[in-house]
């Protein structure tokens, strides 16, 4: 099930979630050098990326723990007073929660990480605004990681990628966009799915994620669940009720018409008027 666009007119340019776009582009590209040299790759993360071992102990990864992790392929070979000395010394651990949410483990995992935030991103920071979407943004990344570290509190893999504030973002949308049509290739398949449907699909998806994937499901759950209480609590503030009273557009995927109604009732079959600007 893969997301090609959704029908969710913005009223303000997103620069922000471009801004994050061609950040994590220049950072994998850059310094991370993940299309030239594995190794290097592989200590970038080791000195930037949050590791749930670090977060345990406080302290960098000992040169012992990393010989372990990555040669003897123990995942789990945290050591609280390890003897040897620390991988990266100077390793501000806890700032890993909130480097790696620039970071990635492959050019797909980049593209479709960057291709869910446009997706989705633009409309969350059209509602919250250029300033409370950093925060949004940033916050999502840290629960995420925070939600990974619980479940694996002994993981010496770096945890890397955008995916845990960008499911930050899918719970938002899921409260405040629940009826915005989200073109969707499905096998052979293109279908259009209310956000709703795709993105309860999607939540369920990662309770059945192998345990051999590599991919940090519990941060995403940690994520999107962070979004959808956001975005209630937004939802009911006096900004929220600001928001609510804006007149919006013909096309607006919000909750003005009630509990996830929207504005129109049926998707793409009488959405689009002559002229309408919308943007996906």
């Amino acid at each position: 099930m893969i997301p090609l666009k959704d029908e969710n007119p913005t009223t303000r340019t997103p620069f922000i979630t471009v801004i994050i776009i061609v950040a994590c582009i220049a950072v994998y590209f850059g310094p991370q050098q993940g299309l030239t040299d594995d190794a290097q790759a592989l200590e970038f993360n080791l000195e930037y990326a949050a590791i749930p071992c670090e977060l345990s102990t406080g302290e960098s990864l000992s040169t012992a723990e990393v010989r372990a992790t990555f040669v003897d392929g123990d995942f789990n070979a945290c050591q609280d007073g390890e003897a040897s000395p620390e991988f990266f010394p100077d390793k501000i651990v806890y700032l890993g929660a909130l480097t790696s949410v620039f970071l990635h483990g492959g050019l797909l995992h980049l593209l479709g990480n960057m291709w869910s935030l446009w997706i989705f991103g633009n409309n969350i920071e059209d509602r919250l605004g250029y300033v409370r979407y950093v925060l949004f943004y940033l916050a999502g990344g840290v629960v995420a990681t925070i939600a990974h570290f619980m479940a694996q509190p002994s993981s010496t893999i770096p945890v890397v990628g955008a995916s845990g504030a960008i499911a930050a973002i899918m719970g938002a949308y899921l409260i405040w966009f629940p009826n915005a049509p989200i073109r969707t290739f499905i096998i052979y398949f293109l279908r259009d799915i209310s956000a709703k449907w795709f993105l309860g699909i999607w939540f369920v998806m990662q309770f059945f994620t192998g345990a051999q994937s590599g991919v940090a499901w519990v941060a995403h759950v940690g994520g999107f669940v962070f979004g959808v209480v956001i975005a209630l609590m937004v939802r009911a503030s006096e900004f929220g009720r600001r928001q609510i009273n804006r007149s919006p557009g013909p096309g607006q995927w919000d909750y003005t018409g009630g509990v996830g109604t929207g504005p129109l009732p049926r998707p793409f079959e009488q959405r689009r008027p002559n002229g309408w600007p919308g943007r996906g």
